[in-house]
């Protein structure tokens, strides 16, 4: 096998293991939860008292603005704090962040962990672009 055909198996090998990473990451793959968009979040927050809104950005994001009702537990410190859920085990989780990427491993760990999470796709930026409204 010659150099560049060896270069070419290593080049593409790296290639898919990203693009795998990628949408690991995204939650498009390998996921034991659902994604739903801002409205149909919404629209569940709006009918169904049998869900809870978890926000697990930043307190200075949360600060800034957030979903009304939500109660915020950073991603970094949520698997050290699962205790303040138990109370809502019975209850789905609708969970977001800025943009999807942080509420993906929030779903995760909650998943993981006998949670029911829900991941609001795109996040609050999205939540915001489809004229929902957020508390500032």
């Amino acid at each position: 096998m010659t150099k560049k055909e060896i270069f070419n198996i290593v080049y593409w090998v790296g290639f898919i293991a990203i693009a795998l990473y990628f949408a690991y990451s995204k939650g498009w793959i390998f996921t034991n939860f659902e994604s739903i968009s801002p409205k149909e979040a919404n629209a569940l927050l709006q009918k169904n008292d049998n869900v809870f809104l978890l926000d697990v950005r930043t307190p200075e994001e949360f600060a800034q603005d957030h979903i009304e009702g939500a109660t915020l537990i950073p991603v970094q410190v949520l698997g050290e704090n699962l205790s303040k859920l138990q109370n809502v085990k019975d209850k789905k989780i609708i969970v977001y962040c800025h943009s999807g990427n942080r509420s993906v491993v929030a779903s995760r760990i909650l998943a993981k962990n006998g949670f029911i999470p829900l991941n609001v796709k795109g996040g609050i930026t999205e939540w915001k672009a489809q004229g929902l409204n957020v508390i500032h």
